[in-house]
C-alpha cells in the first residue's frame, strides 16, 4: 500500500495522541439537571482514559513540550456561565476526579434574574426546556469565586461576543479587557485564558489579538486548538 503525505500526517498525529503529546478538549455548554446521568457517564468515561489538566499542568506542558502524567490529559470545558454548570457539571467533574474549566460570560452574571432568559436568547446563550423565564439561569459571582478554588474559571468575553464583532475600541475594552479585570478581582487569581463566540482562533483580527495580549491572557481556546500567546 502506498503511503500518501496525508496518510503519513494522520498516522503521526494518531501516534502523538496515543503518546499523550496532545491534550484533549471536550466542549460543553448548558448542563441541565435532566442530563445529570448523561453528563456523569461522559465525565466518568473520560476519567477512565485520561488524566485531569490544571492550569499549572498546561503551563508545564507548554513550557517543556512533555506531558508529565501517565495518561493523556483531558480538559472538559463548560462555556457561558450557566447556573447548572455550577450545580451539575462541577460536582460531577469532582466526582469523576477531573478538573473542569469554566469559561464565563461575565455580563450574563450581572443581568437581573428576571431578565436573564431574554438576555440569553439575545446573545446566543442556548437554553433548554428546563430553563424558564424568571428563574436564575446564570452563575452568581459567589459561585464563580468558589469554583475558582477547585477548578479553572476564566472569561468567555462579557456578552458572548465574537471576535469579528469587536470593531471599536470601546467594544474591545468591554469584551476583552474588562472581563479579565472583573474575574481576577472576584477570584484573586490571574485569568489565563479567553475564548470567543464561534471559537475564533488567535490571528485573524489584529486589533482584537493585540487587546488579548494587552489584557494579559496566556492562552486562547478555539474550535480546533489551544494557542499560547507568547
Amino acid at each position: 500500500m502506498t503511503t500518501t503525505p496525508a496518510t503519513a500526517a494522520f498516522t503521526a498525529h494518531e501516534r502523538a495522541f496515543r503518546e499523550g503529546r496532545f491534550l484533549r478538549v471536550v466542549n460543553y455548554h448548558n448542563t441541565p439537571h435532566a442530563d445529570t446521568e448523561k453528563v456523569r457517564a461522559e465525565l466518568k468515561a473520560l476519567a477512565a482514559e485520561f488524566d485531569p489538566v490544571t492550569l499549572a499542568d498546561l503551563d508545564a506542558f507548554r513550557t517543556t513540550g512533555r506531558w508529565h502524567k501517565s495518561r493523556p490529559g483531558v480538559i472538559p470545558v463548560f462555556y457561558e456561565g450557566y447556573r447548572n454548570n455550577a450545580e451539575v457539571a462541577a460536582p460531577l467533574a469532582e466526582e469523576a476526579g477531573l478538573t473542569a474549566w469554566f469559561f464565563v460570560c461575565t455580563a450574563f452574571l450581572d443581568v437581573p434574574v428576571a431578565d436573564q432568559y431574554d438576555y440569553a436568547n439575545a446573545h446566543n446563550i442556548d437554553l433548554v426546556p428546563e430553563d424558564r423565564r424568571g428563574e436564575r439561569l446564570a452563575m452568581t459571582w459567589d459561585e464563580v469565586a468558589g469554583l475558582s478554588t477547585r477548578h479553572v474559571v476564566t472569561p468567555h468575553t462579557a456578552s458572548h461576543a465574537s471576535a469579528a464583532s469587536l470593531t471599536t475600541e470601546e467594544a474591545i475594552r468591554t469584551e476583552v479587557l474588562e472581563p479579565k479585570r472583573r474575574l481576577d478581582e472576584v477570584t484573586g487569581q490571574d485569568s489565563a485564558c479567553t475564548a470567543f463566540l464561534w471559537g475564533t482562533p488567535y490571528g485573524p483580527h489584529p486589533r482584537v489579538d493585540a487587546a488579548v495580549r494587552e489584557a494579559g491572557y496566556r492562552y486562547q481556546f478555539s474550535n480546533t486548538m489551544v494557542q499560547h500567546l507568547g
